[in-house]
């Protein structure tokens, strides 16, 4: 993993911050302070990161909203030939 990568999960996880727990929120600053001094990360430390990234960014998908401002007339009949 490159140090972008990295620095993306950095800005990610920054709004989440004051959701950590106490041994989370100690592991995040010292990988911080890692980051701060444009030092790559490990693996280990990697996948800390990782881990703290998937536990609390979640990607839904977003629904898809458009049949909610469609006129009756718009929305397509269904195909009842059965």
């Amino acid at each position: 993993m490159g140090i972008r990568e990295q620095r993306k999960y950095f800005e990610i996880l920054k709004k989440y911050e004051r959701k950590f727990d106490k041994t989370e929120l100690e592991d995040y600053k010292m990988l911080v302070k890692r980051n701060k001094d444009d030092e790559d990360l490990d693996k280990l430390s990697m996948q800390r990161l990782i881990a703290l990234y998937e536990k609390y960014h979640v990607n839904r998908i977003k629904p898809n909203l458009d049949n909610l401002f469609k006129t009756k007339d718009e929305i397509a009949p269904e195909d009842n030939s059965n």
